[in-house]
């Protein structure tokens, strides 16, 4: 039995959950609870990061505080825990003033003792949407590539973190595997970017442009930089650090990758085991966004087709490090195909032999149903291994389909069919799905809950 600390990037709350959020949620959901199976002590962290340019404006323009619109976004992903079933031990906000701030605080002067901080007059490109500064190679045709929208020509005086002194052992630690990356594509990208020189970076605003944050300490003319701020977050439960995973979308890799890890060395504090890096979602093929309106509603697909369905679409249909497409008629094909025609057949077939005989266990387990268990449970294992969430799923299906071809072979149903045989044929069946609820438990864990209980009788009701 070992430690197991994971961490999903903290949700930016000038919006809504949107299904890109619920992507990560999931995978990391499903990747704690089969440490947690698996007998492993696992503490999961996410939250919400609530300071910086962009919740201001998105407040003023609603006619409303910082504060009310943080509070009120915020609850909405913190309801997401009960909608998705989710199994996170924390829910940080870093506007909590007592468990966040302090650690931001010990961590600038940490940065500060260490002679990495300092002053001085800088003139960028600044974006609102990354909440960073820019550079010309960050644009294209003037316009940031990821917002679509022109930075804006900034001089302020501004606190700097010695970003580049760090940055080559930065680079040492991801190449020896010492920080690693997954999928390596990643780790090339970020030592790709290193190569080209890397520049001392802005680490704070003046608090007379951005009040909404946490002021320098020393200094309340000035107001950290909200990156500074958010990436702290993963220090509030100390006693677990270094964490095994952090768990983030590929538009943030450099924060994680590079900034964060500087920080780190800069204040003496270990770091991050690995980086597991997932794609984004889109619809069609288009990347989704609000203009377009092609922006998939998590919590109206979890009203209208349930809980797990979704969890399943998610881990199954999208590669866990690349983009992958959302429609709804993929996902009814995999409702029907699947969920209904396959687990959910399969699970009411043999809960309703079993009954009808009263055939409780296996009590001669054949060879041919231990060995596909056997592989069933070391194929999902390795996957899991490797964050290959829609692989695992794949081989747990290949059980599945096993399993209902076993009831077909056998016909435990037929009067003609000896009764020890068919109630052996029962007993094996139950064997095998017991262990389809127990490798189910992970990405599906109220269905699996139902199966282990006996309740498979309506799993997936068919879609009208």
């Amino acid at each position: 039995m070992s430690r197991f600390y994971l961490t999903t990037s903290i949700a930016y709350v000038n919006g809504a959950p949107h299904i890109g959020h619920t992507l990560e949620f999931v995978q990391a959901d499903a990747l704690v609870r089969w440490r947690r199976s698996a007998g492993d002590t696992a503490y999961f962290l996410t939250g919400t990061d609530e300071h910086g340019a962009k919740i201001a404006r998105a407040a003023e323009a609603e006619g409303i505080t910082p504060a009310t619109l943080t509070d009120r976004n915020s609850a909405r992903f913190r309801g997401l825990k009960e909608s998705l079933d989710l199994s996170w031990d924390e829910f940080i906000r870093t506007t909590d003033k007592e468990r966040h701030w302090p650690n931001v605080e010990r961590v600038w002067r940490a940065l500060e003792a260490k002679g990495d901080i300092y002053k001085k007059t800088y003139r960028g490109l600044y974006c609102v949407g990354h909440e960073a500064f820019v550079t010309e190679k960050d644009l294209e045709n003037g316009m940031c590539r990821d917002h679509g929208a022109p930075p804006e020509a900034i001089e302020e005086e501004n606190y700097f973190f010695r970003l580049s002194k760090y940055a080559d052992e930065v680079k040492r630690r991801i190449e020896s595997g010492e920080l690693a990356i997954i999928p390596h594509g990643r780790a090339k990208e970020i030592v790709n970017f290193i190569n080209q020189g890397i520049e001392d970076i802005s680490f704070s605003r003046p608090r007379k442009d951005l009040s909404w944050g946490i002021p320098v300490p020393g200094d309340d003319t000035q107001t950290i930089y909200v990156w500074c701020d958010a990436l702290v977050n993963y220090l509030a439960p100390r006693e677990w650090w270094p964490a095994d995973v952090h768990m983030i979308g590929k538009d943030i890799l450099r924060f994680h990758a590079l900034y964060w890890p500087a920080m780190l060395l800069s204040a003496d504090v270990p770091l991050p085991k690995a980086l597991f890096v997932h794609g984004h979602i889109t619809s069609h093929g288009q990347k989704m966004s609000k203009t377009l309106g092609n922006v998939a509603d998590p919590m109206g697909l979890v009203a209208r087709y349930g809980t797990d369905p979704v969890r399943y679409y998610l881990l199954r249909e999208i590669p866990p490090t690349d983009d992958g497409d959302f429609s709804e008629a993929k996902f009814k094909e995999r409702y029907e195909g699947d969920l209904a025609n396959g687990l959910g057949n399969f699970a009411a077939r043999v809960v309703a032999l079993a009954r009808r005989v009263g055939v409780m266990r296996a009590e001669a387990p054949e060879a041919a149903v231990l060995e596909a268990i056997a592989a069933a449970r070391a194929a999902v294992g390795e996957k899991m291994g490797e964050y290959r969430f829609h692989e695992a799923l794949a081989a747990l299906w290949e059980l599945i389909a096993f399993g209902n071809r076993y009831v077909n072979e056998h016909k435990p149903w037929d009067k003609e069919v000896p009764e020890a045989e068919a109630r052996g044929a029962i007993g094996n069946a139950l064997l095998i799905l017991a262990e389809v609820a127990t490798l189910l438990m992970p990405f599906m864990p109220g269905t699996a809950e139902k199966i282990a209980k006996g309740d498979a009788a309506m799993l997936f009701p068919r879609l009208e």
